[in-house]
């Protein structure tokens, strides 16, 4: 279906009926100051792409000797001009009355950028003034979306789980099937029953991915899968006073442990053998806490609600041993841990504001209530082992910064915008040196970019050299509920062909 060109990122349109008074503020305030530090930041950005930066002529990506099965891990390289130009555009049709659709996870290829989107996952093409919803391919599920992992392996496959498609069955709505897909090409690799699953829901089912394998836990059993084959590894039942709760991938695999009574439980953390799913080691966390996340495998950086329903401390450990590194005060910090999407689609694994290096982790800061006179929000880097506070990269005024992901031992960062004048931008930051190399200039569409630019609301990416903006929830627009919702959008460089 189409409904007509896609709006360019640099044509101004209608405001919203209901944009916040705050953000309009933020919007007039900001305006007159920002021409000046625009084209400042515009001008310094394309000195430094003309007098010659450590890449020039072509966009880079390298990856690390990585085996296929492995959980991706790219290091981005600047391209040859920070200009962005769309290379991505999929607006969400058929949504009416008050009826809501869930996206809880975005993937993105060389060549695809990937959604699940209720019973079915779609793929998009991603190419220089995209054709309007230039659809690759789509795979319907049996049923609805109940878990995903948002990792990649380096061969670009990803697992997630879902209903079963049969609505009469005793098991409807329980989330009993696994599936391993390609991204690239759309197609289900292969697709598995999980036994004794009649209690894993959307609210408590977890899929996490680590080097060959596919780990599921939900709120009385556990499973693990070969990624290549489908073939089931191990097991778990609830049936013990303990049971792994939810996991963590990428470099290793954790498993949350929750023991006791569902009133007051109490947890442990433990490092597991992927294959065999034996413990490695194990953390005992304190007793009386609300709610426990891991941000991170590898290294293990747990992040816990102590009192009150904000995270209050990290908890670094020994990679080896288990044993507590160091407690890191969240006081004054937003780490956004429990992003998931309406109570549903469990995010144990996942805090939208704070990014994990192998020996830093990266956080960002509660926005300023002084907006006229300070930058937005800052992001601190920690120092893994000590707990300490290493450095820190500071925003602008009316522009916030999110850290996105390592790139090596650098840290790609968005900027936002909060107004007309200033271009958002993603920028690779160097710890070490405090050197900012800009990678993407652009502004995003000013109907939707205050739910874009907030990762509370939006996934928001950087890979393969392309930039990717995608709400979790599609709503109808109350003011024009006709039209379709902007569900993702892509920005890539302008300075070459892709």
């Amino acid at each position: 279906m189409s409904f007509g060109p896609p709006p360019s990122m640099y044509t101004e349109s209608v405001p919203t009926a209901d944009r916040s008074r705050t953000r309009r503020l933020r919007r007039v305030l900001g305006a007159v100051a920002a021409v000046v530090l625009a084209v400042v930041c515009l001008g310094a950005g394309l000195l430094w792409y003309n007098s010659g930066g450590p890449t020039k002529g072509r966009t880079d990506t390298t990856t690390a000797q990585q085996a296929p099965d492995a959980i991706r891990g790219t290091v981005e390289k600047p391209p040859v001009s920070p200009e962005g130009q769309v290379v991505v555009q999929h607006n969400e049709g058929g949504i009416t009355g008050r009826q809501q659709r869930f996206a809880p996870v975005t993937w993105a290829t060389p060549k695809i950028v990937a959604r699940a989107l209720a019973d079915r996952i779609e793929g998009y093409k991603i190419e220089p003034n995209p054709d309007w919803d230039a659809k690759a391919w789509t795979l319907q599920l049996d049923g609805h979306v109940c878990a995903v992992s948002r990792d990649v392996t380096a061969d670009d496959r990803t697992a997630l789980v879902v209903e079963p498609g049969n609505t009469i069955s005793p098991q409807q709505g329980a989330c009993d099937e696994v599936l391993m897909v390609d991204l690239d090409t759309g197609k289900k690799l292969w697709q598995e029953k999980i036994p004794a699953a009649r209690a894993a829901s959307i609210t408590s089912t977890n899929v996490s991915l680590t080097r060959g394998v596919v780990a599921i836990a939900w709120v009385d059993g556990s499973a693990a899968y070969d990624m290549a084959s489908g073939k089931r590894l191990w097991g778990t039942r609830g049936t013990s006073q303990c049971h792994d709760s939810a996991y963590a991938g990428g470099g290793a695999l954790l498993a949350l442990v929750k023991c006791g009574d569902s009133g007051d439980p109490t947890y442990r953390v433990e490092k597991l053998e992927p294959r065999t799913g034996k413990t490695v080691w194990r953390y005992s966390v304190s007793n009386g806490l609300r709610s426990i996340y891991l941000p991170s495998a590898d290294p293990p950086v747990i992040a816990v609600e102590a009192g009150d329903y904000r995270v209050t401390d990290l908890i670094t450990l020994n990679p080896k041993s288990g044993e507590r590194l160091a407690t890191i005060s969240m006081d004054g910090y937003d780490p956004k841990c429990g992003g998931n999407v309406e109570g549903f689609f469990d995010a144990v694994d996942k805090c939208y504001g704070m990014v994990v290096g192998h020996d830093r982790v990266f956080v960002m800061s509660k926005d300023t209530d002084d907006v006229t006179r300070k930058p937005e929000n800052q992001i601190t880097a920690f120092d893994l082992k000590k707990g300490t506070a290493v450095t820190k990269f500071v925003g602008r005024l009316f522009q916030r910064v999110v850290p996105v992901r390592m790139n090596g031992d650098d840290l790609i960062v968005f900027r936002s915008s909060e107004d007309d004048v200033q271009p958002a931008a993603v920028v690779d930051w160097n710890p070490r040196t405090d050197k900012e190399t800009p990678y993407l200039l652009f502004h995003l569409p000013e109907d939707d970019e205050g739910e874009l630019n907030d990762p509370e609301q939006s996934d928001i990416l950087y890979e393969q050299g392309h930039a990717f903006f995608a709400r979790r929830l599609l709503a109808r627009d109350l003011v024009h509920p006709k039209n379709p919702v902007l569900s993702v959008i892509g920005v890539g460089t302008a300075g070459l062909k892709h």
